[in-house]
């Protein structure tokens, strides 16, 4: 009886790595990837009015917050949690959700992000809007 515990044990253990091993392959396809390396990319901002101001910014940086963090004349405000920062203020302009309905949407190459500002990659030639939105 002993014996036969062992096995299905042995076995259990065997199928957990198999499954660590297979959500660790999954994860690295799936994560977001940016490019190392110098990029030259724009950041537009539009604010509640309509407003467009756009910045050019050259960067090594990997991610969007670090290149929101270096883009001279930028800047903004928000709430750190598990998530990242939800950022709720751009160039002076709040926007509350709780108000309003009013958020900072934020786009690459006009596709609505798939990650927050923490963790959106950044590649060369790419676009990043921040729009203020108002949810109807």
């Amino acid at each position: 009886m002993k014996k036969q515990s062992g096995k299905k044990g042995l076995i259990a253990v065997l199928i957990l790595v198999v499954l660590i091993a297979v959500f660790a392959v999954v994860y690295s396809v799936m994560s977001p990837s940016s490019s190392q390396g110098s990029k030259s990319l724009t950041i537009e901002v539009i604010d509640n009015e309509g407003v467009t101001t756009t910045y050019s910014v050259q960067t090594d940086a990997e991610y969007l917050r670090q290149v929101m963090d270096e883009t001279e004349g930028l800047t903004y405000e928000g709430t750190e949690s598990e998530y990242g920062m939800y950022v709720e203020t751009v160039n002076g302009v709040t926007a509350d959700y709780n108000t309003d309905g009013a958020y900072w949407a934020f786009y690459v190459d006009g596709e609505y992000c798939n990650f927050g500002i923490d963790s959106q990659p950044v590649n060369d030639g790419e676009v990043y809007t921040i729009e203020y939105t108002v949810y109807y």
